[in-house]
């Protein structure tokens, strides 16, 4: 007879062999399953991302009041660059620049296409340049005030280009930096706010005409969610653009001999063509050696970390500080107001709406308490300064017969 530990030794054997053959057969449907959720929740995940893109694309248009600012601030880069180039209009773009040869062989590809080529064919008359200038700069004052933005902008952008292109040598990249802009400004709503076409819109209402009459008065012509995208998008664009500004500047810094040694911020400040107009300035900044190390290397750090630092709020606050300190600096020290000042206007766009608001309320509120305290302090004063010289004469002469004895009438 067999034992009943033998038995039992079989019966586990057994057993086990059809454990292993059920996890084995389980297996593939283990996987399968593994897989399925895995791909549910990529799936799951890829639509919260589509929904939260077109719902940030769409629904309604970001940084309205940075992009205000934004239309502001370029409005008033140009006229300061027409302002002060005023003078020399004739030797940068009129009958003195022809010694350049721009006027009949231009060396960019840009002046040869005929809507860029109006300025350079009638360059040569000294009125021609003036208008030019003149007519820029009220365009460019329509600009800041925010009046027929949408049929502005073109005309001015154009006649811009045509008159930066004419002389090709005295361009730079703050020339670019400054059309990109406006170039990208057309498919944006810059003027809903802080605009004369913002409050003719809300006086107008509802408008009912034709595409032209509704542009005219403000109404809106396309579609709210197609606007709303090509707004959003300009935003993504230029926040693309200056992040590869700064980056690549910061990295090519970075492959520099000089800068490694964190003297290249020295070189320039002592330079006639780049250094301040005030010599003192440019000796009190480098005067120091650890202030001109930590002014190199950290523009390096600052401009390389720039596009990651925008992710976070608390880092792009300092972000933002740094690079308007860093914009102001190469204004005043360098000389070159309109480049630093085109660049902070594209910073305007990363600081919330909400932001914007409370500085205007703030602004506002400090201005309010200085007009009463001056309401204050002049009502305070003594009422015989504020009473009219003739006043007080006629006042005395009335009191003067009751003052005085009979006899004397």
């Amino acid at each position: 007879m067999i034992s009943s530990a033998i038995i039992s030794a079989r019966l586990r054997s057994e057993f086990a062999d059809m454990a292993w053959v059920n996890v084995i057969r389980r297996v593939p449907g283990f996987l399968w399953l593994m897989v399925t959720h895995a791909l549910r929740g990529i799936g799951a995940g890829l639509s919260r991302l589509l929904g939260f893109c077109e719902e940030w694309l769409t629904g309604r248009k970001h940084a309205q009041y940075g992009t205000a600012i934004m239309r502001i601030v370029l409005g008033l880069v140009g006229l300061g660059l027409l302002f002060s180039n005023f003078a020399a209009r004739s030797y940068l773009y009129g009958p003195a620049a022809t010694w350049t040869q721009e006027s009949v062989d231009p060396q960019a590809a840009l002046p040869r296409v005929w809507l860029f080529s109006i300025v350079r064919h009638l360059s040569h008359s000294m009125l021609f340049i003036t208008l030019v200038f003149i007519v820029l700069a009220v365009l460019a004052a329509l600009i800041v005030v925010g009046w027929r933005i949408r049929l502005v902008l073109p005309v001015y952008f154009v006649l811009w280009v045509s008159l930066i292109e004419t002389n090709d040598a005295v361009s730079d990249q703050s020339d670019n930096v400054y059309r990109i802009c406006l170039f990208f400004l057309f498919f944006a709503d810059s003027a809903r706010r802080l605009s004369l076409d913002a409050r003719r819109r809300e006086k107008a209402g509802y408008v009912r005409g034709g595409v032209l009459v509704r542009a005219w008065k403000g109404a809106p012509v396309l579609p709210e969610w197609l606007t709303n995208a090509a707004h959003n998008l300009v935003l993504v664009i230029l926040t693309a653009q200056v992040s590869i500004i700064y980056a690549s500047g910061g990295l090519y810094k970075a492959s520099g001999t000089l800068w490694e040694q964190g003297i290249a911020v020295y070189g320039p400040l002592q330079t006639q063509l780049y250094g301040s107009s005030w010599p003192w300035l440019s000796e009190l900044a480098t005067t120091w050696g650890p202030a001109v190390v930590i002014a190199s290397w950290g523009s390096i750090i600052l401009q390389v970390s720039f596009p990651f630092m925008l992710m976070n709020r608390f880092t792009r606050v300092i972000a933002l500080l740094g690079i308007v300190g860093f914009h102001i600096s190469i204004a005043v020290l360098m000389g070159l107001p309109w480049f630093s000042l085109a660049m902070i206007s594209i910073d305007a766009i990363f600081v919330r709406d909400r932001t914007w608001l409370a500085i205007g309320h703030g602004v506002t509120k400090s201005w309010r308490s200085t007009a009463d305290q001056t309401a204050e302090q002049t009502s305070e004063q003594p009422a015989e300064q504020l009473e009219p010289v003739g006043t007080r004469r006629s006042a005395r002469a009335a009191e003067k017969p009751a003052t005085e004895p009979a006899a004397s009438i």
